[in-house]
């Protein structure tokens, strides 16, 4: 849009679009003179602005003499020489002793209870609602419904012997978690309240009660026809629901109908790596989303079954006390945090006062704290936690510098909404390279702010990737699971954590199951993030974290971060640094050729949906057909992979374009079905998505640190540009 189109606020020139849903939804209330909002917008611009672009250009003056390095020292190549190195030119900074985190005013669901986490894109109102509910989910939906326990139904209607096996199923957890002092749930026929217990009656009239009183935590109904019992393991909520009238309450001894649990304890509402947000337009929507949630008034219809469901935040749950001398109230919604995007991208949604695109991730910052007001409003029933903390995750930082640069950007954005000091908490992701070798670091600077610390394996080795591909011809994908680097990464985010002090203070989390359709090895494997000693992890959907949520049953976090604690430091930074390359090239060209194609349908797949319909996260049936939970994180590593073996010589650019149009073929297939797809064969010169995925590839060694967002916005911008031209413009609106 054309400078005289925008209005000037500030000494900022704003999108007429973003001027008007700030202005007009999200100001009012909030008691915060408009005209003296944007005027400290503007002063955090100029203040921060030019410190925003020289931590951008300190990582490519970083990158450089890395690459010059291992120009001159040719793989294989001493780690503790390389090491040197890298402290010489300030990439690894000296580690400081006593680091503790001391945050303050933190939600229990973030300081210590450890449970699922869903990421969800705020872009899509209907997503982010069923995440924002997934706090509580159906067990005996979550294992019918799936493949977590075998074998899977045939039955196209209601199956019996599959529902019997569900039950028992439950009933056996049951025994596990809530253990009897006499006989087995497996038994129970009845459940009733007496003096403050609860009592369960057995088949053979036995009548007993839990082997751990203090589990029991309340009730609905009466105390001798409960309709629903309360209990509480490990920190998490159990509900049997009781009701004699359903089809499965029908059938059971005791009439239990469900088993509802807490699933998803916190919900990131993401902007960044699932979202496609690239110009005004788009982030309003996802603006708007984000006031909605807090405000707790966002809805969204959609039709089912030919009727109009509308979708909206589901209200506290209320029960009464196990004594039944009060009320119990429970969050019916899980904690939001809201994910930002990084420091690299900027965004022409505002100039800055010399007609510069301003930084994304400072407006980021300043709008989603602003939408984010009245979910800390304790008149509103719908409030985002109880403590008035305001839980924002920030991606891809490099290293301690800034970090602290994020800090001091958060300390602006308080100052110019009003809030008390600290009410802005980070999470920090521990996803590239120089905040991985700098963790402790990175900790010291936001050590009153730090709430979240995770590892991600994706954008984690795309990072060793990019920052690594001079250095010599990766190891193919999957074989990065089971390098040196990979265990110490995953090793140290863990221990350093505990040792400052996460628990109780703030959350250590792990990466997605990218699997969404996979529960049953779902829920044999992620049982290894709890093990780790993580009180967090990621999952693609309300039913996957239903089913996460039984590793937190089944691990005592706490106890096992204790017995890590013990252990000390299980990793050295010359592991971290162990650069996952081959020494000679054994690969057939078979073994070549399916890792290209690998890597090249993922791709493809991801950025055709990303560039011609503007989605950020889907389903992607990888290449023999399994649908993977696909982001921008999964296209990193992709396009990073293929311009390493380019660079290397493992693949040609010839191999490599054969392997485009095999794999364009195989996506165009797989996406047959869907009426809103462009097919990019045969026509590949007017596919402006294969356009992009063949820059992707072909100028990956030039992208910044490897990342894909300033070629996907280009692109994506271009594509909504030429869909305008095309789209008649109605008679009404001329």
């Amino acid at each position: 849009m054309n400078q005289h189109h925008r209005i000037l606020a500030g000494g900022l020139s704003v999108q007429p679009e973003l001027f008007r849903f700030v202005q007009d939804e999200a100001l009012p209330g909030t008691g915060i003179d408009p005209g003296l909002f944007w005027q400290g917008f503007g002063r955090i611009i100029d203040d921060l602005g030019p410190r925003n672009r020289e931590l951008l250009a300190r990582r490519q003056k970083l990158q450089e003499k890395i690459n010059q390095w291992h120009a001159g020292n040719p793989a294989p190549f001493d780690t503790s020489e390389y090491r040197l190195f890298l402290e010489d030119i300030g990439y690894i900074v000296p580690e400081p002793e006593d680091v503790h985190v001391l945050t303050c005013g933190v939600d229990r669901e973030v300081a210590s209870v450890a449970g699922p986490q869903l990421v969800v894109p705020v872009s899509n109102a209907r997503y982010a609602l069923n995440a924002a509910n997934a706090r509580w989910g159906s067990l005996y939906d979550a294992l019918y419904g799936t493949d977590a326990l075998e074998p899977v139904s045939g039955s196209q209607g209601f199956d019996p012997a599959r529902a019997r096996m569900v039950v028992g199923y439950v009933r056996g957890l049951l025994d596990d978690f809530f253990p009897l002092t006499e006989g087995r749930h497996t038994a129970s026929v009845g459940y009733f309240i007496q003096n403050g217990a609860l009592m369960v009656e057995l088949a053979d009239g036995t009548r007993t009660g839990l082997a751990e009183p203090d589990l029991f935590v309340g009730y609905t109904g009466s105390v001798s026809s409960p309709a629903s019992i309360l209990l509480k393991h490990h920190g998490l909520h159990l509900e049997l629901i009781i009701d004699s009238s359903t089809p499965v309450g029908r059938t059971d001894p005791a009439g239990i109908a469900d088993v509802v649990i807490e699933s998803a304890i916190t919900t990131i509402m993401d902007f960044e790596d699932s979202v496609a947000a690239v110009d005004a337009e788009d982030k309003v929507g996802c603006y708007r989303n984000w006031l909605g949630l807090n405000r707790g008034d966002l809805a969204d219809s959609f039709e089912k079954a030919g009727q109009v469901v509308v979708r909206r935040l589901a209200a506290d749950r209320i029960y009464t006390s196990a004594t039944g001398s009060s009320e119990v109230v429970l969050p019916g919604r899980a904690l939001l945090f809201v994910r930002n995007v990084g420091h690299l991208m900027t965004t022409d949604a505002i100039l800055d006062a010399d007609g510069n695109d301003i930084g994304e991730g400072i407006m980021d910052a300043i709008l989603t704290a602003l939408t984010a007001l009245p979910g800390r409003d304790p008149q509103n029933r719908m409030r985002n936690g109880r403590e008035g903390s305001i839980y924002i995750v920030k991606p891809k930082m490099h290293g301690p510098e800034e970090i602290a640069f994020t800090v001091e950007l958060f300390g602006q954005v308080e100052e110019l909404l009003d809030l008390p000091a600290n009410t802005l908490k980070l999470g920090l992701m521990d996803e590239e390279r120089r905040t991985s070798v700098n963790l402790q670091a990175c900790i010291a600077e936001a050590a009153e702010r730090l709430v979240f610390i995770n590892t991600g394996f994706l954008d984690r080795s795309g990072d060793e990737i990019h920052t690594s591909l001079h250095a010599g011809a990766f190891v193919r994908k999957a074989d990065l699971r089971d390098q040196a680097w990979i265990k110490a990464y995953e090793d140290q985010n863990v221990d350093i954590g505990i040792a400052a002090g996460m628990p109780g203070r703030g959350q250590i989390g792990k990466g997605m199951w990218a699997m969404p359709e996979l529960m049953g090895p779902m829920l044999e494997q992620k049982i290894a993030h709890p093990l780790a000693g993580a009180t967090t992890a990621w999952v693609p959907s309300p039913t996957a974290a239903t089913l996460h949520a039984l590793h937190y049953h089944r691990v005592d976090v706490p106890a096992r971060q204790g017995a890590i604690a013990e252990a000390g430091r299980r990793s050295t930074l010359e592991d971290l640094l162990t650069v996952p390359i081959v020494s000679a090239q054994s690969w057939t060209q078979a073994e070549r050729e399916a890792e290209l194609d690998n890597n090249m349908q993922s791709l493809l797949g991801y950025v055709v949906r990303w560039i011609d319909q503007g989605v950020g996260c889907s389903k992607v049936p990888d290449v023999n057909g399994t649908a993977l939970m696909e982001d921008r994180a999964t296209l990193r590593i992709s396009s990073q992979h293929i311009a390493n073996w380019l660079r290397h010589g493992v693949v040609s650019a010839t191999e490599v374009r054969q392997s485009m149009r095999r794999m364009a073929a195989v996506v165009d297939g797989q996406n047959a079905n869907d009426p809103l797809y462009r097919a990019m064969l045969p026509n590949i010169e007017s596919s402006t998505a294969y356009q992009c995925a063949t820059d992707l590839i072909f100028k990956g060694s030039e992208q910044p640190n490897g990342y894909t967002e300033p070629l996907l916005h280009a692109y994506r911008r271009s594509a909504k540009a030429a869909l305008k031209q095309s789209t008649p413009v109605p008679s009404a609106a001329r």
